[in-house]
């Protein structure tokens, strides 16, 4: 199957589901950018599929993607939460060990490195939404662009940083 075709699949997919997409999302996440977010994901993920021809049903496979997603958003929710209620009540924070922390040192160099290799407008909103976690409409603001070209370079920069880590993990 060529790209062309994939992509236009995926774009029929959107039209012709995302409303459904946002609102099965928004249930679960109990959050309409959360599900916004998680939806663009899915998408994402959706057009990096690479053995499309194994999938019968796209809309069923975007669906299971999508829920996959926002259970793992609705789990580091719950451990966010969970450590601000520790640091409420001033329990001590477990140390990381030294190989965890060198472990995360090389992923945000290899982060970084990741990032200078995009456009300057693509890093500079993945940076303001994914690091410093503000929403698209702040980021859209700052950068004087529109929400949905703040969506774009951030879904563009994902998946850029995503293939350098898929690229660093192969054998």
């Amino acid at each position: 199957m060529t790209l062309s075709v994939h992509v236009s699949d995926i774009e029929k997919l959107f039209r012709e589901h995302n409303r459904a997409l946002i609102a099965f999302l928004q249930c679960r996440l109990n959050s309409h950018s959360d599900a916004q977010e998680v939806a663009q994901e899915a998408y994402l993920r959706m057009l990096t599929l690479h053995n499309r021809e194994e999938v019968d049903s796209l809309r069923g496979y975007l669906f299971k993607i999508a829920g996959n997603l926002a259970i793992d958003r609705l789990r580091k929710r719950k451990v966010r939460n969970e450590f601000a209620a520790e640091q409420a009540h001033d329990e001590p924070v477990v140390e990381t060990s030294p190989d965890r922390h060198a472990m995360a040192a090389e992923q945000v160099v290899g982060l970084r490195r990741a990032l200078t290799e995009l456009p300057p407008k693509a890093s500079q909103a993945f940076v303001m939404h994914v690091i410093e976690g503000r929403d698209f409409g702040a980021v859209a603001q700052t950068m004087k662009l529109s929400e949905r070209m703040v969506r774009y370079h951030v879904a563009n920069a994902l998946a850029h940083c995503r293939a350098r880590v898929d690229e660093k993990e192969m054998p």
